[in-house]
């Protein structure tokens, strides 16, 4: 057996074995374009367990539709080596004696516990081979090296705005929000000897021209950067690669990231940052939405900020970066429970012209969602009707885009932002946020809260008052700008 030996790591092969102690481990590889299942013993895996459902010993390629070979790579547990005797026993042929056979045995027919972990790099040569066929395989891994870039990746995530629903995503609720070409934020990754995270020299400062200049970037950009995010990002993707069976090849590299989404105005800033990592993680390992499927993406995302940084916060602002567009989500009760994540389906239809206004220097967006959390985890009947309706709102707001009707789609904007008031109250919602929303409203623009606080999403009927609207809004300390949705490259 032959394998890029200087980037299998086996320590995460080891690793994984300990973490299940109710079952034998086989490894397996995605085989390539030209290699004959007929060579090969097959394994069909569980994509949420990892443990394989049955092991096809060189099978016919319409005995199954796996591409995933085994290799002659197993950890057993001593109660499984025992069981290599009664094999033995009962199957003297010399024939009959290979592990092919013995694992096909285990598995489909003893039914024993065996879960799979993928290696993304190729293995080959496995039983009697020649010279030839050495020489062979080691020009193939040295032409693969070769086309392995060692150019930098890029990977973009955009800002978003809730349309509508906004906040029910956290409460079982539904949503639409778009993507938006205005701002993102970008992560470069690029392969080195170590593994390095680059600090933003605008959001991780180390350095200060004076205790003037301190004070005044900490008071504005606060003490929170974006390195924590790529840190607690990477550590988030290494444990849950694992867990799902995928030993990352061993390569280090360098992470830095830029970008421009304005700070705690409720725009997905920290998300973006993320996402856009996620994407140069799976892109610089030759992973794949099959290894990592998109519908579990964001949930990942979410797992970062919530679990390894403590950052409040939904679903939604994940899914619309991941997916991109105009997206509609569905995260009732059941759908999340029967499925792990909710119904996401992009929305093909135009928009009408929209605004963004938002302030320069805002409060912290992270503790605008006050107590409703409690109260609906407590059962409270406001706020479970509530985002009842967030969600009956949302349906109608898809009716109304895939229409074209933009008078009921204002109307339901108007009502989506009263709910929320009623719930949240004046006090947690700001009364900067507010005048916001007053000051829009009183020029006949339907106006509500694209995220949690900062800024606010406007859509005129008459556009001819644009200028007037965008006048007041920077006369009051605000930054205006167009709306420009960012449409997914797939669609």
């Amino acid at each position: 057996m032959v394998f890029q030996d200087s980037k299998f790591d086996i320590a995460q092969v080891v690793d994984y074995f300990s973490h299940k102690p109710d079952g034998d481990l086989a490894i397996y590889y995605e085989m390539e374009e030209n290699e004959s299942t007929t060579s090969r013993g097959l394994v069909e895996v569980c994509p949420e367990s990892n443990r394989i459902l049955k092991f096809l010993e060189k099978p016919s390629p319409e005995e199954t539709a796996s591409r995933n070979a085994s290799v002659v790579f197993y950890t057993f547990r001593s109660s499984t080596i025992q069981m290599l005797l009664k094999y033995l026993h009962e199957f003297p042929s010399t024939e009959q004696r290979t592990f092919g056979a013995f694992m096909s045995w285990l598995i489909n027919v003893q039914n024993v516990m065996v879960y799979g972990m993928k290696l993304p790099t190729g293995f080959q040569l496995i039983g009697q081979v020649g010279l030839k066929d050495y020489e062979s395989w080691l020009s193939y891994l040295t032409s693969q090296a070769e086309k392995e870039s060692k150019d930098p990746i890029y990977k973009r995530a955009y800002a978003r705005v809730g349309l509508m629903g906004n906040p029910s995503d956290g409460f079982n609720g539904k949503t639409i929000s778009l993507s938006i070409a205005n701002f993102w934020a970008e992560v470069t990754i690029v392969e080195s000897p170590k593994l390095r995270l680059i600090p933003h020299p605008l959001n991780d400062p180390t350095e200060f021209g004076s205790m003037a200049d301190l004070h005044g970037i900490s008071t504005k950009e606060g003490y929170l950067g974006g390195l924590r995010l790529l840190q607690a990002t990477c550590k988030k993707f290494y444990s849950f690669c694992a867990k799902r069976g995928i030993a990352l090849t061993r390569r280090n590299f360098t992470l830095s990231y830029d970008t421009n989404i304005p700070r705690q105005v409720g725009l997905a800033g920290s998300s973006a940052i993320v996402t856009a990592t996620l994407k140069c993680l799976i892109a610089f390992f030759n992973l794949s939405d099959h290894d990592i499927p998109r519908p579990l993406q964001p949930q990942f995302i979410l797992d970062v900020e919530k679990d390894e940084l403590l950052i409040n916060a939904g679903l939604q602002d994940r899914v619309v970066q991941v997916y991109e567009g105009l997206v509609y989500m569905d995260f009732s009760k059941t759908v999340m429970e029967q499925q792990g994540h909710g119904n996401y389906s992009h929305l093909d239809a135009l928009l009408p012209p929209m605004f963004l206004a938002y302030r320069l220097n805002p409060s912290d967006s992270g503790q605008i969602h006050s107590n409703v959390s409690m109260r609906w985890q407590a059962g409270d009947q406001e706020v479970i009707a509530g985002m009842q309706k967030f969600a009956a709102l949302t349906d109608k707001a898809t009716e109304a885009i895939q229409s074209q009707d933009w008078s009921a789609l204002a109307q339901l904007m108007n009502e989506n932002f009263d709910l929320r008031r009623q719930l949240y109250n004046d006090a947690v919602l700001g009364e900067e946020n507010l005048r916001m929303v007053t000051l829009g409203r009183s020029m006949g623009a339907a106006v509500k809260f694209p995220g949690s606080g900062g800024a606010v999403l406007g859509m005129l009927n008459d556009q001819t008052k644009m200028e007037e609207v965008r006048h007041r809004y920077q006369e009051d300390g605000c930054v205006v700008v167009e709306v420009l949705p960012k449409w997914p490259d797939d669609l």
